[in-house]
């Protein structure tokens, strides 16, 4: 499998989360970019009960999948789940190595690339063999920078896996198959106690929070919004939707910054996207660009948000909202 690209899928409620999805998708447009490589899609499957989605993984893409499944992986633990990885990376030699860009992958792959000395471009919002050479097997990896104020391109060309954490919501998610075929390998390992880390609680169910990325309405502000932040959330929740926030908001306090789109924040695809008092500065659309339908209201008529909008509104996005609320009383 030295020729392949792993994927690290990640489980939540014994359902496999978009992120790996998407990068199982990723990997098969790359993969389709150099076919004379001879690439493979090879999903990773770690924890407790989880081998029956191993033929999922299949079907939404992958070539192989390795399964390591043991009743002390039912909680994560960065130590062992790392050590497995490694022991993985070890036996099979993969080129690239993905993972998601989530609480769990952004302390994972870290931990990993140190274990095999590796480099790791973390929160990557695009993936690409060197496009100045079709026989080149080097990734250029890019994220933003710099509080999201210019783009870097990272390459790790004398150290094997290439490995990077991938933001969600940046690839389209693989579709689902069941006429794919493919092989399922199992990864056995000892699990080591390891006595650095002591379970003090667990806690089976929380308060769920709401996720922008999940969103099919975003309701989203800017500057232009700072005095009128309630009117935002009257609007999602007449609606049904969700309140999103730029920097701008985020920096005066004024929003969490759990609410934050673009680069150095959430990149969402909702249905219906309504930007209001938002200028549109490139670091805010490229989290929200793809969006099905971008509504944008400005005072500013040469606002930048216009030059991604699906329909435009130029006025002043709190009388609007204002108005479109008194609609639903």
């Amino acid at each position: 499998m030295t020729k392949d690209i792993f994927v690290y899928v990640e489980v939540q409620d014994n359902k496999i989360m978009d992120v790996s999805l998407e990068l199982i998708n990723k990997a098969k447009e790359l993969i389709d970019s150099r076919k004379d490589f001879g690439f493979q899609v090879v999903g990773v499957l770690i924890g407790n009960k989880i081998s029956n989605l191993a033929a999922e993984v299949i079907y939404y893409g992958a070539d192989k999948v390795i399964v390591c499944d043991h009743a002390d992986l039912s909680l994560y633990n960065t130590m062992n789940y790392a050590e497995i990885i490694k022991g993985i990376i070890k036996k099979y030699n993969p080129e690239i190595f993905l993972y998601g860009g989530t609480i769990l992958g952004r302390d994972l792959a870290p931990r990993v690339s140190a274990k095999v000395n590796t480099g790791l471009t973390a929160d990557a919002t695009s993936i690409e063999f060197d496009p100045n050479d079709e026989f080149s097997k080097e990734l250029w990896i890019t994220r933003p920078a710099f509080g999201g104020n210019l783009f870097a391109t990272i390459v790790c060309p004398n150290h094997k896996p290439q490995m990077a954490t991938v933001r969600g919501n940046v690839f389209e998610k693989a579709i689902r198959c069941e006429n794919k075929r493919g092989e399922i390998l199992e990864y056995k390992y000892d699990i080591i106690t390891n006595n650095a880390i002591t379970l003090v609680r667990k806690i089976d169910k929380i308060q769920k929070k709401s996720d922008i990325t999940k969103a099919k309405i975003i309701v989203s502000g800017g500057r232009g919004m700072s005095s009128n932040i309630d009117l935002l959330e009257e609007t999602a929740i007449n609606l049904k939707g969700e309140v999103g926030a730029s920097r701008a908001l985020i920096d005066e306090g004024l929003c969490p910054k759990t609410i934050q789109v673009g680069q150095t924040g959430k990149t969402v695809k909702p249905i219906i996207y309504l930007a209001c008092g938002i200028s549109g500065a490139v670091q805010h659309t490229a989290g929200m660009e793809n969006s099905e339908m971008i509504i944008a209201i400005n005072t500013d008529e040469n606002a930048p948000i216009f030059d991604v909008a699906d329909i435009s509104i130029v006025g002043d996005a709190s009388k609007i909202l204002h108005e479109l609320n008194t609609r639903f009383k």
